[in-house]
Parts: C-alpha cells; structure tokens; sequence
C-alpha cells in the first residue's frame, strides 16, 4: 500500500495597491502604517519559510497617489516604479484591475512589457479575434512533482461603464461568471489540474452569510455567484471592493481579500495529501497580515527613491495663492452645507466647458482642501482620481433622480443624535465620492425624509425645473457614464468631452490667475425636520 503525500500550499495576494508602494501620506509626507514596501518585507518572510509559495497581485496597482501620476503623466518613459518592486519580490502573475486603464492603453501595455510575470484576464478579449487580450488567461506551476496549481485571472466586466472609450477601443468585456464557468471546466477537464484559484479583481454582490443582496446586481461584482454556480474553484482572490475579509468560506470556496493601499496581505494556506494518484485539499484557511509596525523593505525603498524625489519636486511647486479659506476640516459639515472648495471645482468645469450646471463630489474624508499658498500636493491631495471632463445632456427628470441618489448618502434623520452615513454608502467600503454637490442649479435636500421623496427644492434659473427639458451639466468622466449607480446618466448625449486629467486642469487654471478666491453663493442645503419632544 502506498503511503499518502502531503504538501501545503501558501497563496499570498495584494490588492488595489493604487500606487502606495512607500509607507507616507502625500497630503503631509507624515509617515504611515501601510504601503507596498512593508507588505514587501511581510511577502520576504512568507518566502523564507521554503513551502511552495504563489505571490499574486490582483489588480489596481499602477493609478492612485502623486508617485504614479507622476510617472504616468511626466515620467512615463521610465521604468513604472510599480511593475519594479513587483519584479524585485518575484511576483507569480497579476490580474488586470479596472484602474489600470486609466491613463490609456500605451502606459498599461508598457507596464505588462516591463513585469517579468504575466498579467492575467479571461475575460478581456480582442474584440477582432476573441482571444484574452493580456495574452494569458491563466498559469499552471508545479509542485511536489506532480502536484498541478492552476490560476485563473479575471476582472470585472463593468469597466466600459467608467472608462473613457478610446482607452479601451477594440477590447470587450465578457461578463466573468460565465467566462469562469468555461475556463474552470477547461482547467481541470483539460489540464488536469488539482487546485483551481480565481484571481477575480472584482468583489462581492451579496451577503456571504444570507446571500441577500448588498447593491444593485449590475454585474459590477460577481464573487458571491462565482462561489455558488462555478463548480471546481478551490480559492477566490478578491479585491476592487477595498473590502478587509479573511477566515470565510462560501460554499466551500475560501475567499480573501486585503482591503487597499497595502494596509492588508491577504494569506491563504492549502493543506493537501495525495491518496491512490489523486492530489485532494484537506483543509483551507484565509487570514490578513498585517505591516503595522513592520520595518519598509531596503530594496523596495531603494527603487522607489529616484521616482519618489522627482516627484516630491514636483509636488511642492507653487501654483498660486488662494485669498480666503478652502480649508477642510469637517468632511460632513462640506456635505450639508456648500464649501468654498466644492464651489470653487464646480466654477473651473462650468468655466472650462461653458456648461451652465455642474457637479462634483468630496472624494474621500481626508481631503485637506486648499492653504493659502497652493502647491502641486494640495491639488492631487484633494482631486485624487485622474478623471476628466464630460458635458452631457441630461432631462430635468434626470437631475433630480441624480439629487434622489445623492440624497441616500444620509440615513433618514429626525434632528436628534448625529447625522449618519446610509450604510448604502459605507458597507461594503466608503463610497463618499459618490455624494454630489451641483452648482448652477438652486436645490434643498430634507433628509427627515424616506429615500426618493427629499428633493424639495429644484430650479433653474430662479424657476422649477422641467422634468421633460433638457440641460447641459458637466461632471467626471466616471460620473458621466453611471458610475456609482447614477444610472439616469448612461447613454445620454455627449455633448463635449475635455479629455485632460481634472488635476492639470485645475493646476492651469489657477496658474493663469495667480490668485483665486474663496466664494459662497449657498445654491443649495441640506434640512431636516427636529424630532418631537
């Protein structure tokens, strides 16, 4: 009788590193917890231990802080910092992220050039010839052996929704369920393999306990269907959600995945026995490492130093002088009540794209807003996405199913306690850059009231607002195409697209004046009803 095998497995998986490849705070340059070079010195110990080892990155790792859009945009004929210390740690692969498209298709496919692993996604394809459009859906490694490892990489297929359309010309997205469900068969019918893991840059649509729904099912994220419907996959590497989720398993599949700006290393360990020719998983378990407190990688920090300090340089030019006070210092309070900030963004689109309305969000609760002399840092500290300008013709009816989606931002309030964050916009991640505040309208927002019903207010020009009209408003280019489930936006008319990135276009704009100032028309309010004693 043959005595049985034993062997374990070790997947390590980042995800949605955005560009934070050094431990500080570009805001300040104070330092932090979190970032690539100590997850770096985390994936160096994992791999001294000498078991069989996979290190995955699972996309959105080339767009996100000063560093990489610096490269991107003013560095681009170096080597991507980014893809260097994924080379450095010897990564196994990595899966095309949505955010990787951001700054077009040459800088991503000069990124794949330069990894030394291959990018993988199945379900991206050359719109002329349907194969995968990265060159690999998936990678076989080997180990004890005879031991087959399979990992298949797909991305969400939502991404046409939010990228500009000349960034992706020619590719298609192919919905990942269904795109799993083919190439999981083919895996182990075809290559024999004995462990299947789905990097899957995309997150979770549902409940892992309850299976309810927990958004829209748009298609966005699949992860909940790709454990119940996709028969074989031992492991799920998940991410795009900046979800922090570790030790679960739905049914039967362990997923993971480490939050975002390498706050997390996501682990997942496989322990399996081979019995009578056949390899079998005995037991799988997920956890999250984490690099509070861990020294930064040396050789990490070594080959980030020269793109680091041409882009420090950069930051701290001066741009302008601000007269007044652009300060943030009550992200909530810039909700409920215009900010100098907010109106101020909202006037450079109006006045660089001629529309009369616009719109604009607080993107996340860290924005600093503007000093009285501004540099390059306050610009990309508070405008942190590489978006562009759209001007898009929309109905009244339009706007104000707009303002109802941005009204849900808040739970429903009666004036007592706090004002809260509907969990709509906070669970499964913050979502605060999904609150617009408009300009060139006159609007009230009464959140004592039920969803759909606290517009109030709506007008035009000192008149209401004719739901069948049409008007020209301009916003971001992820807002122009629904993104954050403003889905009133899609498919309307375009009808003037500014492809420069926001952060150059506010940059030029107070270049040109040399001082800006601080203003308040008070165009809209948040209200409530006080509770009753």
């Amino acid at each position: 009788m043959r005595m049985a095998r034993e062997c374990t497995l070790t997947i390590l998986e980042t995800s949605d590193i955005h560009g934070n490849m050094i431990p500080i705070q570009y805001a300040n340059n104070k330092p932090t917890e979190y970032g690539f070079a100590k997850i770096a010195t985390l994936i160096r110990e994992e791999r001294r231990k000498g078991a069989p080892l996979l290190v995955i990155d699972n996309g959105d790792l080339i767009q996100g802080t000063p560093l990489a859009y610096h490269h991107a945009k003013l560095n681009a004929e170096a080597a991507s910092p980014m893809i260097e210390c994924l080379n450095e740690l010897r990564y196994d692969a990595a899966v095309i992220g949505n955010h990787e498209f951001n700054y077009g298709p040459d800088l991503l496919g000069k990124a794949v050039q330069e990894s030394r692993f291959p990018w993988l996604c199945a379900n991206i394809v050359d719109e002329a010839t349907g194969d995968p459009y990265f060159g690999k859906p998936y990678f076989i490694r080997t180990f004890a052996d005879d031991l087959k490892v399979a990992v298949l990489g797909l991305t969400t297929h939502y991404i046409p929704h939010w990228e500009k359309p000349d960034y992706i010309r020619g590719l298609q997205f192919k919905d990942a369920l269904l795109t799993a469900k083919t190439w999981v068969r083919k895996l182990h019918e075809e290559e024999g393999a004995d462990v299947v893991i789905v990097s899957y840059h995309g997150g979770f649509e549902r409940h892992l306990e309850t299976g309810e729904p927990t958004e829209p099912l748009t298609g966005e994220n699949q992860g909940y269907a790709l454990c119940r419907e996709v028969e074989g996959i031992d492991v799920l590497l998940t991410g795009h959600q900046h979800r922090v989720l570790s030790d679960t398993t739905v049914n039967g599949v362990v997923i993971v995945q480490p939050g975002s700006t390498g706050a997390w290393l996501g682990k997942v360990t496989l322990e399996l026995t081979k019995e009578d020719g056949k390899w079998k998983v005995q037991s799988k378990r997920s956890e999250l490492l984490s690099p509070q407190g861990v020294e930064p990688d040396p050789a990490v920090l070594a080959l980030v130093q020269p793109h680091e300090a041409l882009a420090q340089v950069w930051l701290d030019q001066p741009i302008g002088r601000l007269a007044g006070d652009m300060r943030v210092t009550d992200p909530m309070g810039v909700r409920l009540k215009e900010h100098p900030l907010i109106e101020f963004i909202n006037k450079v689109q109006m006045d660089l794209s001629g529309a009369p309305i616009s719109n604009t969000a607080l993107f996340d609760n860290v924005s600093p807003g503007f000093p009285e002399h501004i540099t390059m840092r306050d610009i990309v500290s508070n405008y942190i996405y590489p978006n562009t300008l759209q001007v898009i013709r929309i109905t009244g009816a339009d706007i104000r199913a707009a303002l109802e989606r941005t009204a849900s931002y808040f739970q429903q309030y009666d004036g007592s306690g706090d004002i809260e964050v509907s969990p709509h916009f906070s669970d499964p991640k913050p979502q605060h850059y999904n609150y617009d505040m408009w300009e060139g309208i006159e609007y009230r927002l009464n959140i004592s009231r039920p969803e759909g019903e606290r517009v109030t207010r709506l007008e035009y020009d000192g008149k209401p607002i004719d739901p069948k009209a049409e008007y020209d408003v301009v916003m971001n280019n992820y807002r122009a195409g629904g993104g954050g489930n403003y889905l009133m936006f899609q498919g309307k008319p375009v009808v003037k697209d500014i492809p420069t990135d926001m952060a150059e276009l506010l940059a030029s704009y107070i270049m040109e004046r040399g001082t800006i100032e601080a203003t308040l028309n008070r165009n809209w309010e948040v209200v409530w009803d006080e509770a009753k004693s």
